[in-house]
């Protein structure tokens, strides 16, 4: 059975009977995927088939020294800079499951960076839960998120890590015991903190965008659903209750979170309800706006052609199945669509800002919440919005086309480091040798 049908924990299985703990899928010159080893070369394959596979220029693999988890890191596109995306910590069913969430992870990061105006390229981090561990331990934690680290310190700068999805603040300080090579690290050590705020923020100014293309107006008096209540959810219920909206209704897989958000907003204009694994009906609900800010692929067929909502703007990353067929479906049902990667930008804008230095209000973010700055939120989804129009194509194609033409713009002072930083790993033998110990910062 192939690797790529198997759990994740069957990539360390093999990697140990060959006595290698790193493997590698880069890209070529010449455009093919080659592999560090025998024992994935059937996995460089899969990568090349996959449909999310563009020629993304390289994935590496670890086991974790003190924590024994699958890590890895996935490269888009290096030519702006390079690659910075936040650090995933999820259950996978197989690799192949893994490897996919990576390539679309670090293909949007590069995207969302390039119509950000950011010198990034596209990156992203995973990290495999492990069957049978438990998670929250805060001692277990500290391991992986330090095994972490010293993996991002061995790529030599071409990928930058952050918080995401199942990492807190908390591990980040972990990672930066262990590595230099990482943002949005907490307060205390430097760091610009959460940028769970920012990113609602950013959403929101998204939303009033797509209301003016829409001739729809601003947002007092409009409805909003939201499908998610987390971090950044709760956030944007705070915006969207400044400005004024007549109903925010939401639903969520934990009832905690509702009840943390009814007592922060007591005597609200909200309607919350829990909703099972699986249950999509709040895409249903009739709305002005619907914001999809759980989990990707939540919008396909099955869920399209429900939606009684004229606006869809959301958090999640990767909300479509299948970007070229839902695209074309919301276009084909005269939903304007924002694409993730065009409005949930500002947690990388906030990581991006941190290495030089930390300011309170700082301009070079409010400049991308403004409505005049060319490169800012609003008016970069206007400029998608009007494309589309013209263009009779979907949203999501026409915002793709000009991060296409953003990321081909080299960066201004390091053009291709983080490729050749990758092409260095290969001859250097990066798979072959032994993970290294990182005795600073470490216990």
């Amino acid at each position: 059975m192939s690797l790529w049908s198997q759990p994740p924990e069957a990539l360390i299985e093999t990697l140990r009977a060959r006595g290698l703990r790193r493997a590698w899928a880069v890209t070529s010159a010449a455009g093919t995927v080659q592999a560090s080893d025998a024992a994935v070369s059937e996995q460089a394959a899969e990568i090349a088939a996959c449909p999310d596979y563009r020629r993304h220029e390289a994935c590496f693999f670890e086991i974790g020294r003190e924590s024994d988890h699958l890590l890895a890191a996935f490269l888009h596109d290096t030519r702006r800079g390079q690659g910075q995306g936040g650090l995933r910590f999820w259950s996978y069913d197989t690799l192949g499951e893994m490897v996919r969430d990576g390539l679309r992870l670090a293909l949007g990061m590069g995207q969302k960076s390039a119509l950000a105006g950011l010198w990034w390229g596209g990156g992203k981090g995973l990290i495999a839960r492990r069957p049978g561990r438990d998670h929250r331990d805060p001692e277990l934690r500290a391991r992986v998120y330090r095994d972490y680290g010293r993996f991002v310190s061995s790529l030599r700068g071409c990928y930058v890590t952050a918080e995401d999805v199942g990492t807190t603040p908390e591990d980040m300080v972990w990672v930066h015991r262990t590595t230099r090579f990482v943002t949005c690290v907490p307060e205390a050590v430097g760091g610009s903190g959460n940028p769970s705020r920012l990113t609602a923020r950013g959403v929101v100014v998204a939303m009033e965008a797509a209301l003016a293309h829409a001739g729809r107006g601003e947002l007092a008096g409009k409805t909003v659903a939201m499908q998610g209540l987390g971090n950044v959810s709760g956030f944007m219920v705070e915006e969207l209750l400044a400005r004024g909206v007549a109903r925010i209704t939401g639903s969520d897989l934990d009832e905690g979170r509702i009840a943390a958000l009814e007592r922060r907003f007591p005597g609200a204009p909200l309607t919350l309800r829990p909703a099972p694994a699986g249950d999509a009906s709040i895409l249903a609900e009739p709305c002005d706006v619907l914001a999809p800010n759980a989990v990707g692929a939540v919008l396909n067929p099955d869920t399209i052609g429900r939606i009684r909502a004229p606006i869809v703007c959301g958090s999640a990353n990767n909300q479509l199945a299948r970007p070229d067929r839902d695209g074309a479906a919301l276009l084909a049902r005269g939903i304007v669509y924002v694409p993730d990667f065009l409005c949930n930008r500002m947690g990388i804008v906030n990581c991006a800002n941190e290495q030089y230095g930390v300011l309170p209000d700082d301009p070079a973010i409010a400049a991308h919440l403004d409505r005049e700055t060319p490169y800012g939120v609003y008016q970069r989804t206007l400029e998608v919005l009007r494309r589309s129009a013209e263009s009779g194509r979907s949203t999501h194609e026409e915002a793709a086309r000009l991060a296409d033409e953003l990321l081909a713009e080299p960066h201004p002072l390091w053009p291709h480091r983080g490729r050749r930083i990758v092409d260095y790993l290969v001859r250097s033998g990066w798979s072959r040798a032994e993970a290294e110990t990182v005795k600073v910062g470490d216990a």
